[in-house]
């Protein structure tokens, strides 16, 4: 289906474009993969340098399983969120033995790695290997959530029906569909944004619906989340003190980075389950081997 708002997104894309690694040419799959995975609920401008890090380190899947899982937890650093690293460690493995070192490009194989969403398999297959597929960012979502529906925010999580209006929207050539989707994406990462839309750049404005009807403001605004203080926060420090040790430290390297002891010890056990620790039999913990 031919949309209205093809040509000027397009358009406006191709001299609005950021020049980021992952959209580079000659931007490997796995390069592609490896910025997806690291963007989810992190900034481009954390992204840049963690991302040209771990490919300068390694370069393919094949690079990555054959480190130790606890060196991607290092190499992660304060991007947060790290069990995405050890996902990250899981997906190469994976894609290793079952995919003879390449990163497999059908929307259902890459769905079935570990850590990857519907959002982020449609998007490694439209960025890396050029398919159709809806990408549905929280970017996406909000340009075209108001541009059709008149609305400021989307809803908490993607509907059915965005999902079709969305594939309603994609242009039947598979090359230019992924460049519409990136292109959308960037779209609300630097104009349509959430907190101060520049609608008088915005290349579709005669056609948006929420800027039509006077833009109206959502009855609820997305909130963000506190990290002061947290079980998050808490983790963080833990981790910090391990990445930074060349060798597995104690319980008393530990206690000195939180004050509160019970919940020291809950971030504690909290990253043994999800296998960022390990802890050792005499006493000490080390990233995972």
């Amino acid at each position: 289906m031919y949309s209205a708002y093809l040509e000027p997104v397009l358009g406006w894309y191709s001299v609005h474009a950021r020049d980021l690694p992952w959209r580079a040419p000659d931007a490997s799959p796995w390069s592609v993969l490896v910025s997806e995975i690291m963007l989810q609920q992190t900034p481009v401008s954390r992204v840049l340098a963690a991302h040209q890090a771990w490919l300068a380190r390694w370069p393919s899947p094949a690079a990555q399983a054959a480190d130790a899982p606890g060196e991607a937890v290092r190499q992660w650093g304060r991007l947060g969120y790290p069990r995405r690293a050890l996902r990250l460690h899981e997906t190469a493995r994976i894609i290793v033995e079952r995919h003879g070192g390449q990163v497999p490009s059908s929307h259902d194989e890459l769905l079935a790695l570990p850590g990857i969403g519907a959002y982020t398999a449609a998007a490694v297959a439209s960025f890396a290997f050029q398919r159709r597929h809806a990408v549905l960012d929280t970017n996406v979502r909000r340009v075209l959530t108001r541009l059709e529906y008149g609305r400021e925010f989307p809803g908490a999580a993607p509907t059915v029906a965005e999902y079709r209006m969305a594939e309603s929207l994609l242009p039947a050539d598979a090359a230019i569909a992924a460049r519409w989707s990136v292109a959308v994406m960037e779209l609300g990462a630097l104009t349509c944004t959430a907190a101060a839309p520049k609608c008088d750049g915005c290349p579709v404005a005669a056609q948006c619906a929420w800027l039509t009807a006077g833009r109206p403001p959502a009855e609820t605004r997305p909130v963000g989340q506190t990290y002061e203080g947290t079980d998050r926060q808490c983790r963080g420090r833990l981790l910090a003190v391990l990445r930074d040790a060349p060798e597995p430290v104690t319980r008393a390297r530990l206690d000195v980075v939180w004050p509160d002891h019970l919940q020291r010890a809950r971030a504690l056990d909290g990253l043994i389950t999800d296998g960022l620790v390990d802890p050792l039999p005499d006493g000490r913990f080390a990233l995972p081997a």
